[in-house]
């Protein structure tokens, strides 16, 4: 929208395409390099001011060299350039550690900042980055879009965000639109009632609603923006909110495994056997709590369990404990597994692409719920629901233990789909990579099958990184390290909450948290013995806040 005032357009490089340089919290100096030329012959920013300035060269190879030069220079100065540039960072170039006092001076105490006249007239409304799409940057990015949030669940859309009383109040409910109005602006924006969030106010999420983004952002969401001023950039009081009298339906993608209302309200009361978790104090005091939650498994198989008789047997172990609901795994699998993005149409009907979801759970009353993440993918069950009705065996067992699905062999029947209890496999209903422009193409990886229509797809365990690794260990002979091979969602997780290894090593890390009494299977009375475990999740709440 800016680029639209302005009569000058450079086309600017990709941070990809670009050279620069950093320095990090510490003050250690790093030199960002190129991966590839400009595309497009782009120009980074320090290029421009460089071009503006007159300087003698303009090339960010050069720039940054200089740079370089100014801070080491002296005698070896080639040899500390080239140890660089292999590092990364200058080795030995932190700033030197300042020992801070905080003064304790008289009067300086901290105040709450004054409610405002929201609280006398009308609601407090906030202001926030949207977890998605952050301020409206990434707004133009499918993958972001499609990236459902964490806690509301919505994709390719923004809400105004309403505590359960407040909307009661109001007389709203999910999807209703209300108008949110403030002094002579005001915006339409549809309502989803947040379990936690404070009475008497509305959270609006920026970033939405762009006309300029390109053909991914224009169009979706309402503006925000509109209701800022200088004056409230954050928070503002005195809104106005009232219905308008339609409904928006939003896309989200929590509910879309309810089959009907019976198996919705079932879902309801089991989920503490699917997500378990208690405090520290229940855990010292009883450490097999989580194992007594456990039902026994009924085996009436109708087929003879697959051979595992592979050198290496292979299995994920995932801390509840840990994960914070980012969706980082859920991008990094698609960014690592050419999934496709479907849009916001085929969301609503349930047929989003993504390997890995991260479900997410309220408990406790509504004023103050307790927030549970669980990241669900394929659980490459031995005794798998879905290798038994497959009439074609497009999906079968491997005898390291993967369940495994073959592309060329799939007709889309989805009986496998349909079997699956834990509903993680993927059907492309349309050839979503049909039309793909030639420069698009770099953004697959080579090592992964792009699906066409028609075909049935899951999570693989990242089966290319397997073999990856397996041919290098045999080509220098000698066998697999433990951890040596990362999924892409472990690598990218934050919090380290998700372990992959070999169980038939007893020592690796794989194999321990699977012995760990906190660790539980999922459905593990359906005696479908998946290869992904949980560590449930452990609260250490305070006395007061519990009694709250």
């Amino acid at each position: 929208e800016t680029s639209r005032a302005s009569t000058w357009h450079l086309p600017r490089a990709h941070y990809l395409e670009a050279w620069g340089d950093a320095r990090a919290w510490d003050g250690t100096y790093g030199v960002q390099q190129p991966l590839i030329e400009a595309l497009y012959g782009g120009r980074t920013p320090i290029e421009v001011v460089a071009l503006l300035l007159g300087e003698k060269s303009a090339a960010g190879y050069d720039l940054v060299r200089a740079t370089f030069e100014g801070l080491v220079g002296g005698d070896g100065f080639e040899e500390k350039w080239r140890r660089t540039l292999n590092d990364g960072v200058l080795a030995d170039s932190a700033f030197p550690e300042v020992k801070a006092v905080v003064a304790q001076a008289g009067g300086g105490a901290a105040t709450a900042p004054a409610a405002g006249n929201g609280a006398a007239a009308g609601l407090e409304a906030v202001f926030v980055a949207d977890a998605s799409v952050y301020d409206g940057r990434f707004a133009n990015n499918a993958w972001l879009q499609e990236m459902p949030d964490p806690l509301t669940k919505i994709t390719w859309d923004n809400a105004a965000l309403l505590s359960p009383a407040t909307a009661a109040a109001v007389g709203v409910k999910h999807g209703d639109v209300v108008r949110v109005a403030r002094a002579d602006r005001a915006v339409e924006i549809a309502v989803y009632v947040m379990p936690g969030q404070a009475d008497g106010t509305v959270v609006l999420p920026l970033g939405y609603g762009r006309t300029a983004a390109g053909r991914v952002g224009d169009g979706v969401g309402c503006n925000t923006y509109i209701l800022r001023a200088p004056e409230g950039l954050h928070f503002v009081g005195g809104v106005a909110l009232e219905k308008t009298g339609r409904t928006h339906t939003l896309a989200c993608t929590q509910d879309q495994q309810a089959i009907d209302r019976v198996g919705y309200e079932a879902r309801g009361q089991r989920i503490a056997e699917v997500v378990r978790e208690g405090t520290l104090a229940e855990f010292l005091a009883d450490p097999e709590f989580v194992r007594t939650q456990d039902e026994p498994p009924v085996s009436l198989p109708i087929f003879a369990s697959p051979k595992l008789t592979g050198e290496h047997q292979w299995a994920m172990s995932i801390d509840l404990s840990a994960c914070i609901g980012c969706n980082a795994c859920m991008i990094a699998c698609q960014a690592e597994n050419n999934i496709a993005v479907v849009g916001r149409d085929q969301v609503m009907r349930g047929r989003v692409m993504h390997w890995i979801r991260v479900d997410r759970y309220f408990s406790g009353k509504p004023e103050t719920p307790r927030v549970s993440f669980q990241p669900m993918a394929c659980q490459q069950c031995e005794n798998a629901p879905c290798e038994q009705v497959c009439p074609v065996a497009a999906t079968m067992h491997s005898d390291e233990g993967l369940n495994e699905q073959v592309y060329n062999r799939c007709v889309g029947t989805r009986y496998c789909s349909n079997n699956c209890p834990y509903k993680v496999r993927r059907f492309n209903f349309f050839n979503y990579f049909k039309s793909v422009p030639q420069s698009e193409k770099m953004v697959f990886n080579p090592e992964v099958t792009v699906r066409g229509r028609g075909v049935m797809e899951k999570c693989s365990f990242c089966i290319q990184r397997i073999e990856a690794v397996k041919i290098a260990a045999k080509n220098d002979r000698r066998p697999i390290r433990d951890g040596e091979i990362v999924p892409a969602c472990a690598q990218t997780c934050p919090a380290q909450a998700i372990v992959f290894g070999d169980i038939k090593d007893p020592a690796s890390r794989a194999s321990r948290l699977r012995g760990d009494k906190r660790s539980y299977s999922v459905l593990g009375e359906l005696n479908t013995k998946p290869r992904i475990t949980y560590l449930a999740r452990l609260r250490n709440p305070s006395a007061k806040a519990e009694e709250g």
